[in-house]
């Protein structure tokens, strides 16, 4: 017969085993990552890691089937979070892993369509990069996620091209690792994430970079920083310019529909067929206006809300997800004092993995390192800005655009181009006009070629040969008077730099409706003849114009690449005289050398301004600088200098009769012009 323990033993003796246990039991240390330099080290196993799938359930039903949408997700984590380790993710979401259906795109080969005068009222794939989060990140105690939206692949619900139904669908999956949503497996089950610290880095290119921007506009908790890499700030932007119908770049004709259409690969496609042509109906390519349909596609609205800490990638040649984007996107983020860094490069629409392979990694790691694990190491203390420069060399800098940057006018005027007629200093309006009949089937690298011939299809603007190297850092701006002979136009503005060899580069270019010259958001019918200022924004760049180039500004109707192709004839009167081009310029280019014609020219716009006062001082100054043309004509540039040391005198002697500050600059130009001469 077995021997009983007596209670009152019992409940002495018990809680001594059970403490016991539990003293032995924590002694056990749970798996811990590895910081050395600042940076979480490669210690978990990838081939151990733990491999799951779960759908996710969102707060929309984009399908209208009376259930909200799942998105599917596939999770990898170090398996050490099964024995306690928590760990933060890495998080990417795509319309693109189940591929894409054939693009259906537009056909741009149509006339425009004029605004009634009395109214009544492609994609590129970006494809996953393989083994780039998961065999990087995961050994270094993260985890993975990589989701499909929704409409794509396994995910349900149906594709919207960014607007919220689709941001909020992406958001599900931060809201499951923090409790806030639900998740099943294939059978049905509830999974949980109790292994997740509820810390999520999101990142991507392209689309996959978009999603995170419109997410972290919600404010939503748990999403600590986004990395997105040629990302769309504002849709409205990607498909349309000024109120013009402009493609990505290498995908003439497609629009919001073509893409949800590509990337509608869910199971039972034909749900969604309502809602394809509803998005074709509103994107509204007939005027090409901002709508309700493009604002709510505007994560500029939403910057405010932000609580995660950004760092921006993209390239200065990227013509797909053009630099606007990222612009925008950046001095949104600036005025809300949002934590930020900025990587710009050379390249197109890539990500660094492909190009800067080792130190895109570890700055990667250190961001994700300091904003996911508190991990102490200095990535926030480093200048803000990282560049790469033409020659493919990388600088850092404290500000983008550059903080020493001021806008500068470069004024258009009529005349020869040997001695340029893009000057630095306003001139005398003659009011003659200039022609471009328009001409689609041309290119524009065809239009900007030899800018000093005539060309019917163009104008072409250059300013002399430069004597010091330029740095273009922002977003140029044209102001065009122009009249337009038909109701509707196409108008384009090219900014090039042209060397020494006679090459010449496209630095970046710029579109706008006729239509829209007072607001995006409503186009107003022109009348044929009748000129107007036109102003429009270019997209912005970064670029360095070296000594001995001129920079350009070509004016064309059509862009072949980028706008709707009428049928040719179209002809724009362009006056140039009352006409500018605002370039966010690096250095003072008023110390330029300049000409005689360039000085007398300024002398007459300075008479009809009112800024010199006596007829008799203009005629003064002009004869004597005709004078000064005459020797130069005959190379006989010691009298030249010496009428040019006399034209200051001259100038002193008349300085009553003009304003001080057209004095100083009347001298400093002719003191420019001695220079060159000696």
């Amino acid at each position: 017969m077995k021997k009983l323990i007596p209670f009152f033993l019992l409940v002495l003796i018990l809680p001594m085993i059970l403490g016991a246990n539990i003293a032995e039991e924590s002694t056990v240390e749970p798996p811990m990552i590895v910081v050395e330099e600042g940076m979480t080290q490669p210690v978990f196993s990838k081939e151990e890691a733990i491999v799951e799938r779960v759908f996710i359930e969102t707060e929309v039903d984009s399908d209208g089937d009376g259930e909200n949408d799942r998105i599917r997700a596939d999770v990898i984590r170090p398996k050490e979070t099964e024995e306690g380790l928590k760990v933060p993710v890495i998080y990417e979401i795509s319309p693109y892993r189940a591929g894409l259906n054939p693009i259906d795109f537009h056909n741009v080969d149509v006339e425009l369509t004029p605004i009634n005068p009395n109214p009544i009222g492609g994609k590129p794939y970006a494809a996953d990069l393989p083994g780039y989060y998961d065999d990087y990140f995961l050994p270094r105690g993260y985890a993975v996620i990589l989701a499909e939206s929704i409409g794509s692949g396994m995910s349900n619900g149906c594709p919207t091209s960014g607007d919220m139904q689709e941001v909020l669908a992406t958001r599900a999956v931060i809201d499951w690792l923090n409790g806030r949503a639900s998740a099943f497996d294939a059978d049905g089950e509830e999974i949980t994430a109790d292994w997740s610290t509820g810390k999520v880095g999101m990142t991507g290119v392209s689309y996959n970079g978009t999603l995170p921007n419109g997410v972290a506009t919600t404010g939503v908790e748990g999403l600590e920083t986004i990395v997105p890499i040629g990302a769309i700030s504002s849709w409205y932007d990607y498909y349309r310019s000024n109120g013009a119908v402009v493609a990505p770049g290498g995908y003439q004709g497609e629009d919001a529909d073509s893409l949800a259409r590509a990337v509608l690969t869910r199971n039972n496609p034909e749900v969604c067929l309502d809602l394809m042509n509803q998005i074709e109906e509103e994107q509204d390519r007939i005027t090409g206006d901002y709508n309700e349909f493009w604002n709510e596609r505007n994560y500029l609205n939403g910057v405010e809300n932000i609580k995660a800490s950004v760092f921006v990638v993209h390239g200065l040649n990227d013509w797909n997800v053009k630099t606007k984007q990222f612009t925008q996107w950046w001095e949104e983020l600036e005025k809300h004092d949002v934590p930020r860094k900025l990587w710009i490069h050379q390249h197109g629409h890539s990500s660094p993995y492909s190009f800067r392979n080792e130190e895109w990694l570890i700055t990667l790691n250190k961001w994700f390192d300091y904003w996911l694990y508190d991990i102490e190491n200095g990535i926030m203390d480093e200048p803000m800005v990282d560049k790469q420069k033409e020659d493919r060399s990388w600088v850092t800098e404290n500000a983008w655009p550059h903080e020493d940057v001021r806008d500068t006018a470069l004024y258009l005027t009529s005349g020869s181009t040997e001695s340029g007629n893009l000057s630095h200093r306003p001139v005398s309006d003659t009011n003659t006009s200039y022609q471009v009949i328009d001409d689609s089937s041309i290119r524009a690298q065809t239009l900007v070629q030899n800018p000093l011939e005539d060309m019917e299809n163009r104008q072409a603007y250059v300013t002399p040969e430069l004597t010091n190297a330029y740095r273009i850092s922002g977003t140029p701006v044209v102001s065009v008077k122009a009249s337009i002979d038909r109701p509707v136009a196409n108008l384009t503005a090219l900014l090039v730099d042209y060397g020494p060899d006679e090459s010449s580069r496209i630095i970046t270019r710029g579109w706008m409706d006729p239509q829209n010259l007072q607001s995006d958001s409503q186009s107003v019918a022109i009348t044929p003849d009748k000129p107007y200022t036109f102003t429009w924004n270019m997209q912005p760049t970064d670029y360095d114009v070296a000594e001995g180039h001129r920079i350009g500004l070509v004016l064309i109707s059509s862009d072949y690449e980028y706008t709707i192709r009428p049928q040719p004839g179209t002809t724009i009167s362009i006056y140039p005289e009352q006409s500018y081009l605002l370039l966010p310029l690096v250095g003072d280019i008023t110390g330029e050398p300049t000409s005689i014609r360039q000085i007398k020219d300024l002398i007459n716009y300075y008479e009809d301004e009112g800024s010199i006062t006596d007829p008799t001082t203009v005629r003064q100054l002009q004869t004597h600088l005709t004078a000064v043309e005459l020797f130069e004509e005959k190379d006989e540039t010691d009298k030249a200098s010496k009428h040019l040391a006399g034209f200051k005198l001259l100038l002193n002697y008349h300085s009553d009769h003009m304003t001080k500050e057209v004095f100083d600059i009347l001298q400093h130009d002719v003191d420019i012009l001695i220079d060159k001469n000696d």
